[in-house]
Protein backbone atom coordinates (compact mmCIF):
# COMPACT_ATOMS: atom_id res chain seq x y z
CA UNK A 1 0.00 0.00 0.00
CA UNK A 2 2.31 2.43 0.91
CA UNK A 3 4.53 1.46 -2.39
CA UNK A 4 1.10 2.48 -4.04
CA UNK A 5 1.23 5.74 -2.75
CA UNK A 6 4.80 6.49 -3.68
CA UNK A 7 4.73 5.23 -7.11
CA UNK A 8 1.00 7.38 -7.64
CA UNK A 9 2.84 10.21 -6.13
CA UNK A 10 6.08 10.04 -8.15
CA UNK A 11 4.10 9.71 -11.31
CA UNK A 12 1.67 12.92 -10.73
CA UNK A 13 4.67 14.65 -9.86
CA UNK A 14 6.35 13.77 -13.18
CA UNK A 15 3.01 14.11 -15.16
CA UNK A 16 3.16 17.72 -13.60
CA UNK A 17 6.61 18.11 -14.63
CA UNK A 18 6.55 17.15 -18.17
CA UNK A 19 3.77 19.23 -18.68
CA UNK A 20 4.86 22.69 -17.40
CA UNK A 21 8.03 22.29 -19.63
CA UNK A 22 5.92 22.34 -22.74
CA UNK A 23 4.40 25.76 -21.81
CA UNK A 24 7.90 27.01 -21.27
CA UNK A 25 9.73 25.98 -24.44
CA UNK A 26 6.62 27.43 -26.48
CA UNK A 27 6.65 30.73 -24.68
CA UNK A 28 10.45 30.72 -25.40
CA UNK A 29 9.99 30.31 -29.15
CA UNK A 30 7.59 33.57 -29.00
CA UNK A 31 10.39 35.16 -27.17
CA UNK A 32 12.78 34.31 -30.29
CA UNK A 33 10.42 34.88 -32.82
CA UNK A 34 9.45 38.29 -31.97
CA UNK A 35 13.18 39.74 -30.94
CA UNK A 36 14.77 41.84 -33.61
CA UNK A 37 18.12 41.33 -34.85
CA UNK A 38 20.89 43.71 -35.26
CA UNK A 39 23.58 43.45 -38.06
CA UNK A 40 26.55 44.50 -36.76
CA UNK A 41 29.20 45.38 -39.82
CA UNK A 42 32.93 45.98 -38.86
CA UNK A 43 34.98 48.39 -40.10
CA UNK A 44 38.23 47.06 -41.18
CA UNK A 45 40.49 49.70 -40.40
CA UNK A 46 43.46 49.67 -43.54
CA UNK A 47 46.50 51.56 -43.00
CA UNK A 48 49.63 51.59 -45.11
CA UNK A 49 53.25 50.74 -43.63
CA UNK A 50 55.13 53.93 -43.85
CA UNK A 51 57.70 51.42 -45.39
CA UNK A 52 54.88 50.39 -48.12
CA UNK A 53 53.73 53.99 -48.57
CA UNK A 54 54.04 55.26 -52.12
CA UNK A 55 55.12 59.08 -51.85
CA UNK A 56 56.48 60.23 -55.19
CA UNK A 57 56.43 63.96 -55.01
CA UNK A 58 58.26 64.29 -51.60
CA UNK A 59 62.02 65.28 -51.62
CA UNK A 60 62.65 65.04 -48.06
CA UNK A 61 64.29 68.16 -45.98
CA UNK A 62 68.19 68.57 -46.63
CA UNK A 63 70.19 69.85 -49.16
CA UNK A 64 69.75 67.18 -52.14
CA UNK A 65 66.98 69.37 -54.00
CA UNK A 66 67.42 67.94 -57.58
CA UNK A 67 68.53 64.19 -59.08
CA UNK A 68 69.00 63.16 -62.67
CA UNK A 69 69.13 59.36 -63.06
CA UNK A 70 70.10 58.23 -66.05
CA UNK A 71 68.20 55.94 -68.15
CA UNK A 72 70.79 53.28 -68.04
CA UNK A 73 72.65 52.13 -64.50
CA UNK A 74 75.74 53.15 -64.25
CA UNK A 75 77.61 50.02 -64.07
CA UNK A 76 80.77 51.64 -62.56
CA UNK A 77 78.90 54.00 -59.44
CA UNK A 78 76.17 51.10 -58.70
CA UNK A 79 79.60 48.53 -58.34
CA UNK A 80 80.77 51.77 -56.25
CA UNK A 81 77.43 52.22 -54.34
CA UNK A 82 77.42 48.33 -53.36
CA UNK A 83 80.93 47.86 -51.75
CA UNK A 84 79.81 50.82 -49.80
CA UNK A 85 76.54 49.81 -48.84
CA UNK A 86 77.69 46.49 -47.71
CA UNK A 87 80.53 48.09 -45.50
CA UNK A 88 78.03 50.65 -44.36
CA UNK A 89 74.49 49.31 -44.25
CA UNK A 90 74.19 45.73 -43.94
CA UNK A 91 74.83 46.07 -39.99
CA UNK A 92 71.06 47.33 -39.99
CA UNK A 93 69.88 46.59 -43.45
CA UNK A 94 69.16 43.93 -46.06
CA UNK A 95 69.17 44.40 -49.65
CA UNK A 96 66.10 42.35 -50.07
CA UNK A 97 64.42 41.67 -46.84
CA UNK A 98 63.03 43.61 -43.53
CA UNK A 99 65.56 43.68 -41.34
CA UNK A 100 66.24 46.29 -38.43
CA UNK A 101 65.84 48.50 -41.41
CA UNK A 102 63.87 48.59 -44.10
CA UNK A 103 65.19 46.70 -47.48
CA UNK A 104 65.82 49.36 -50.24
CA UNK A 105 64.94 46.97 -52.93
CA UNK A 106 61.91 48.93 -54.42
CA UNK A 107 62.62 52.08 -52.66
CA UNK A 108 63.07 53.92 -56.12
CA UNK A 109 59.21 52.62 -56.73
CA UNK A 110 57.80 54.17 -53.40
CA UNK A 111 60.30 57.29 -53.11
CA UNK A 112 61.83 60.22 -54.83
CA UNK A 113 65.77 59.94 -55.29
CA UNK A 114 66.00 63.07 -53.46
CA UNK A 115 63.88 61.72 -50.64
CA UNK A 116 66.68 58.74 -50.13
CA UNK A 117 69.73 61.12 -49.93
CA UNK A 118 68.36 62.98 -47.96
CA UNK A 119 68.14 60.42 -46.17
CA UNK A 120 71.34 58.53 -46.10
CA UNK A 121 73.01 62.44 -45.85
CA UNK A 122 71.21 63.50 -43.06
CA UNK A 123 68.77 60.67 -41.17
CA UNK A 124 68.33 62.91 -38.04
CA UNK A 125 67.37 66.01 -39.99
CA UNK A 126 64.43 63.84 -42.15
CA UNK A 127 63.47 61.81 -38.73
CA UNK A 128 63.16 65.39 -37.10
CA UNK A 129 61.06 67.11 -39.67
CA UNK A 130 60.25 64.76 -42.48
CA UNK A 131 56.26 63.02 -41.25
CA UNK A 132 57.13 60.04 -43.77
CA UNK A 133 60.67 59.36 -42.14
CA UNK A 134 58.94 60.26 -38.24
CA UNK A 135 56.67 57.42 -39.14
CA UNK A 136 59.19 54.80 -40.70
CA UNK A 137 60.99 55.06 -37.02
CA UNK A 138 57.78 54.22 -35.47
CA UNK A 139 57.21 50.87 -37.75
CA UNK A 140 60.98 50.33 -36.87
CA UNK A 141 60.46 50.20 -33.42
CA UNK A 142 61.55 53.71 -32.60
CA UNK A 143 65.83 52.53 -34.23
CA UNK A 144 67.04 55.94 -35.98
CA UNK A 145 69.16 55.54 -38.90
CA UNK A 146 73.12 55.97 -38.49
CA UNK A 147 74.71 58.83 -40.02
CA UNK A 148 77.08 57.01 -41.68
CA UNK A 149 78.89 60.61 -43.06
CA UNK A 150 78.85 59.55 -46.38
CA UNK A 151 79.70 62.02 -48.91
CA UNK A 152 76.88 63.08 -51.39
CA UNK A 153 79.27 61.29 -54.28
CA UNK A 154 79.13 58.15 -52.19
CA UNK A 155 75.34 58.55 -51.35
CA UNK A 156 74.86 59.06 -55.56
CA UNK A 157 76.55 55.87 -55.42
CA UNK A 158 74.03 53.62 -53.35
CA UNK A 159 71.28 55.44 -54.62
CA UNK A 160 72.59 53.52 -58.00
CA UNK A 161 73.59 50.51 -56.32
CA UNK A 162 69.22 50.74 -55.10
CA UNK A 163 68.51 50.79 -59.13
CA UNK A 164 70.19 47.36 -59.79
CA UNK A 165 68.26 45.64 -56.92
CA UNK A 166 65.00 43.81 -58.34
Amino acid sequence: MKTLKILTLVFTLLILSCGGGEEKKESSKVKLKTQTTEKKTAVKKTTTKASETIDLTNKGVGPITSVTLGAEIDQAMATKGAEIYKKMCTACHKPTKKFIGPAPIGVLSRRTPEWIMNMILDPEDMVAKDPLAKKLLMEFNGSPMANQNLSEEEARAVLEYFRTLK
